[in-house]
């Protein structure tokens, strides 16, 4: 198991991302898919690392709510 810290922005489709909630966890995964997948509420759709190692998992449903995920060690 990994320890990560994840940092949940949730945005809806009427506000956008400027009235987003946003939420900081301390998470252990076997890896960041596997915690999304878990305790996720909507499909992913994308996937991806940044250069300093994070990794951002966006999910969303056909309704335009889509929330993002963003996983640092």
């Amino acid at each position: 198991m990994n320890e990560y810290e994840v940092m949940i922005v949730d945005i809806n489709p009427c506000g956008g991302e400027q009235y987003a909630k946003k939420e900081i966890l301390e998470v252990e995964a076997e890896s960041p898919e596997a915690w999304v997948l878990a305790n996720g509420r909507y499909p992913i759709l994308s996937q991806e690392e940044r250069a300093n190692g994070d990794v951002v998992i966006t999910t969303g449903n056909a309704d335009g709510y889509i929330i993002r995920y963003t996983f640092s060690e």
